[in-house]
């Protein structure tokens, strides 16, 4: 198997996740009041995960 496809699918799992634990902040974040830095930073790292793991699963030639 080629290794940077695995990275890049752990990337992409990770990125996931980080999305998807800024949009359970964002959820709980509805009285105006809470930690928006954290919202913020897990959106934008989670977003910069996700898009290098499509990005290396892409470009990456299936050898055999």
């Amino acid at each position: 198997m080629n290794m940077k496809r695995i990275f890049g699918g752990i990337l992409t799992v990770l990125g996931t996740g980080g999305l998807i634990y800024a949009a359970v902040l964002f959820v709980k974040n509805t009285d105006g009041e809470g930690n928006v830095k954290a919202l913020i930073i897990y959106g934008i790292i989670g977003l910069i995960f996700f898009i290098a793991g499509i990005g290396l699963i892409r470009t990456t030639k299936d050898e055999s």
